[in-house]
């Protein structure tokens, strides 16, 4: 359906497959769809092309941007079925319906700019810097989850701005900005604070570094949900990945991050139903 049309879309009540799992029936969906398409009116109005990044990343790549020192507990590997274990299986020999897997070597996403960064190792960005705007599947192992709140696969938008300092700190505040007009659009409260990411180990360095120089803030619903945050990545990854300005120097970068799900929770939260939710969303994008 078109997100500017106003008929409700069928109810269907659709089972969740497990902890962290959910499927989205026809309201939430066309929450989702609509809510994604508002939310790309930051990559607008900031000119920031659409692309789509890759589905996996190396854990190679992963390991030189500390991901694995910082969070280690939040990684999802891939594997694939074990080569000897093909012709067992195939005979119908599968014990206890998980097959014997080997690794790939390969993690799923589990923030949209991982990818898109790793994918611009080595270039110039140019004098002007460069954005880029993408929506990704992202995938987490946390200890617990909680409806739309906490999933384990989730949607998450990202407009990511890679050039000099003080054009990192301006991508900022103007996402800042946008998501202060989107949710006053939508009907939904927000409160600004400065993140508590989740170190796998909460007395090292990086994280003593977060709490004395806080480098993300979050936008947290009413009952705390943590919906949208500003990134301020400082030179980082242009150290890293030897992304460079005109100029030869490592590249500072942002980015502002949508929680798509965490936004459909949101406004159902704040308007009592989906039905209604959508009602809001029709009224905002027409």
């Amino acid at each position: 359906m078109s997100t500017s049309d106003t008929t409700a879309p069928p109810s269907i009540g659709l089972r969740n497959p497990g902890p962290g799992l959910v499927a989205l029936d026809p309201v939430h969906t066309a929450l989702l769809r609509g809510l994604d398409e508002l939310l790309r009116g930051l990559a607008t109005r900031l000119s920031a092309p659409e692309v789509v990044g890759p589905p996996l990343l190396t854990a190679d790549g992963l390991d030189r941007l500390d991901y694995f020192r910082n969070f280690p507990h939040l990684g999802v590997g891939v594997g694939r079925v074990a080569a000897d274990a093909l012709d067992g299986l195939a005979g119908g020999r599968a014990q206890d319906g998980r097959p014997p897997l080997e690794p790939t070597g390969h993690f799923l996403p589990s923030a949209t700019c991982y990818g898109l960064l790793l994918c611009l190792e080595g270039r110039d960005v140019g004098p002007e810097g460069l954005r880029l705007s993408a929506t990704g599947r992202c995938f987490r192992n946390e200890t617990h989850y909680d409806g739309l709140r906490r999933l384990w696969g989730f949607h998450m938008r990202e407009v990511v701005y890679l050039g000099d300092k003080d054009g990192a700190v301006e991508h900022l505040d103007l996402g800042a900005e946008f998501i202060g007009d989107a949710a006053a659009l939508l009907g939904v409260e927000l409160t600004r604070a400065a993140a508590d990411d989740p170190f796998y180990n909460r007395g090292g360095s990086r994280a003593r570094l977060m709490r004395l120089d806080p480098v993300k803030h979050e936008f947290s619903a009413a009952d705390g949900t943590a919906i949208a945050s500003v990134n301020r990545h400082r030179n980082f990854f242009g150290e890293r990945l030897g992304i460079r300005t005109g100029s030869g120097e490592p590249v500072h970068s942002s980015c502002v991050a949508f929680g798509v799900e965490r936004w459909v929770h949101a406004m159902v939260l704040a308007h009592g139903t989906p039905e209604r939710a959508l009602d809001q969303l029709h009224d905002v994008l027409r």
